[in-house]
């Protein structure tokens, strides 16, 4: 084996960065509640891209 224990050196490295990187995700708000307000969020600027649409699309302009 060429490459001794670079492998388990390199395993055990990339290990620590992910329990780093979610330690701090512990008090981040969950997958389907940010979905949620992503989603309505969206929603809003739809709409209010629509009322712009049909309200003041009179220039005809970029």
């Amino acid at each position: 084996m060429t490459r001794g224990n670079q492998r388990d050196k390199d395993r055990e490295k990339n290990q620590k960065k992910l329990a780093a990187q979610q330690k701090g995700r512990k008090d981040a708000v969950p997958h389907h509640k940010r979905a949620e307000t992503d989603a309505e969020i969206m929603r809003k600027k739809q709409a209010a891209a629509l009322a712009a649409k049909e309200g003041g699309s009179a220039g005809g302009g970029k």
